[in-house]
């Protein structure tokens, strides 16, 4: 026996001690840019400044005091436009409870009425009154790229919506990912404008407001998409080559 394991340079290891501790590998810890918390904090961020950006003009409901021109023809045209800075905060704050992990897995209940609050009572009134009230009564720079964002963020909420009645879970996130998206781009919007005023650059207005109304909701919707790309490979989601996954809406090659 020797002599065969001599020849073939076989080793013979020893039988390992069931009894011995056997610990298990230790992951590395994930860098900063890969946890969910201080995007979850940025996202906080943006929302505040929204808030803060847009709720002091109007508490005096002083018409000289609204960001934006006023119809004079049109009286109610404040009021309107009072409600969809309230309805659009509000999208904006149920949204950042939707997206909170703690209250999606302890209290899902409140999950869902929060989801109710958005879609019905943020959502919905906050996007007609932009299609029909604001836009008929503003100048054109901007419109069409508003209108678009506009009509894409309340389809894919109601959209999102629907999934969740069916239980079809995964599709409801996807939506909904769409279109909190869709929920930030005029904010976004209002972080640019704000930095080339205070750089002091000169640009046309024209170009910035209708460059801002079309490109920020492009951007949001390609980012979210790419953030569903990124989740599912990093959960090992991977489906066979030519088949549709309803988390990500793509397509394995």
């Amino acid at each position: 026996m020797s002599q065969n394991t001599q020849q073939t340079g076989l080793q013979i290891n020893p039988p390992e001690d069931p009894d011995a501790d056997q610990q298990p590998a230790v992951r590395g810890e994930r860098p900063w840019w890969k946890r969910y918390y201080p995007w979850y904090a940025v996202l906080g961020g943006t929302v505040l400044f929204n808030l803060l950006y847009a709720f002091p003009h109007y508490f005096t409901t002083d018409p000289n005091d609204a960001r934006v021109q006023l119809d004079p023809g049109f009286h109610p045209h404040l009021g309107f436009l009072i409600a969809h800075v309230v309805t659009g905060n509000l999208a904006l704050v149920t949204m950042m409870l939707q997206v909170w992990p703690y209250l999606r897995r302890t209290h899902p209940k409140v999950h869902r009425w929060v989801g109710r609050v958005y879609v019905f009572g943020a959502v919905v009134p906050t996007t007609l009154i932009v299609l029909f009230v604001l836009i008929p009564h503003r100048a054109n720079q901007g419109s069409t790229g508003l209108a678009c964002g506009a009509v894409l963020w309340l389809g894919t909420t109601l959209y999102a919506w629907r999934k969740a009645r069916l239980r079809r879970y995964a599709e409801h996130r996807r939506w909904m990912i769409y279109s909190f998206s869709l929920a930030l781009f005029t904010t976004y919007g209002r972080i640019v404008f704000m930095m080339i005023l205070h750089w002091g650059l000169q640009v046309n207005t024209e170009i910035l407001i209708e460059g801002t109304s079309w490109g920020a909701w492009i951007v949001n919707l390609l980012a979210a998409q790419w953030y569903l790309e990124f989740s599912a490979r990093r959960r090992g989601k991977n489906l066979p080559a030519g088949r549709f996954n309803p988390a990500t809406g793509a397509i394995r090659q």
